[in-house]
């Protein structure tokens, strides 16, 4: 019964949000047909897969179908929400989305090159990934890029947002290798003029996350964000992640203390 009252709360939420000001909802059967039965998957994480798919004015995009088990119907309203208030070049645009049953899609525009992780490192080459590495003009762009597009969600849309999970994954390269900060699960919006915010809990992902973070007495800020930038313009600089959970020795552990060291 509490279910069934909270994914028609979620319901009542979208609704009322889809026709305020945001996205088109979709059917299922609609995002079955676009993705042509999920036949072409274009990546995948914690989260679940994400799909090409085409609509019927040959329009291409990217369906990311959630698993159930790790996103509850408020997170999904969360990102569907955030996301739909924001407009600008270096952030990804939320075309749509489907909240039916179990099913939790949304529907973005296609990114064609993929994240950042997949340029950056330097063991990156693999048998399903043989991306270049990028230039150091072309890491100076892109750094400069999510460097605006943070800027902009932190004090140029109408609500501040704070996105709580940057890291190179999150990054999506457009054609001329534009950076879209991508992935707004985590996010939080900041009330009114408030720069500050609380959390019940830590998000975020190792080797990224702020320290302060993990610590309940303090409000989160911006400043979490940006300290996320930093560890990940480290990574694009080093080539290298900054957590090596199989590094033979701890100094080597953390690649930051590496660094000092």
């Amino acid at each position: 019964m509490l279910n069934k009252m909270t994914s028609t709360r979620n319901d009542r939420d979208l609704e009322t949000f889809n026709r305020n000001r945001g996205p088109i909802r979709y059917k299922f059967s609609d995002v079955k047909k676009m993705t042509n039965s999920f036949i072409e998957e274009v990546g995948k994480g914690g989260f679940g897969k994400v799909y090409k798919g085409k609509l019927p004015n040959g329009c291409l995009v990217a369906v990311k179908l959630l698993d159930a088990s790790r996103w509850n119907g408020e997170d999904f309203v969360n990102e569907v929400s955030i996301i739909s208030r924001t407009s600008h070049v270096n952030i990804v645009t939320l075309l749509g989305f489907c909240l039916e049953g179990n099913t939790r899609a949304l529907k973005y525009e296609l990114v064609p090159n993929g994240s950042l992780a997949n340029f950056i490192y330097n063991d990156r080459i693999t048998p399903n990934n043989t991306s270049p590495l990028l230039s150091w003009e072309k890491l100076q762009q892109i750094a400069l890029g999510i460097a605006r597009g943070l800027e902009y969600l932190h004090q140029g849309c109408n609500a501040r947002i704070l996105h709580l999970d940057i890291k190179p994954q999150n990054i999506l390269l457009a054609e001329n290798f534009s950076p879209k900060i991508a992935d707004f699960g985590l996010a939080k919006l900041c009330q009114g003029k408030d720069s500050i915010t609380s959390m019940m809990q830590a998000r975020g992902t190792l080797g990224y996350i702020a320290p302060k973070v993990w610590n309940r007495n303090f409000g989160i800020s911006s400043k979490s964000d940006v300290y996320s930038f930093g560890m990940m313009i480290l990574e694009m600089a080093g080539g290298r992640k900054n957590l090596n959970t199989e590094a033979s020795h701890s100094s080597l552990l953390f690649f930051p203390q590496w660094v000092m060291s």
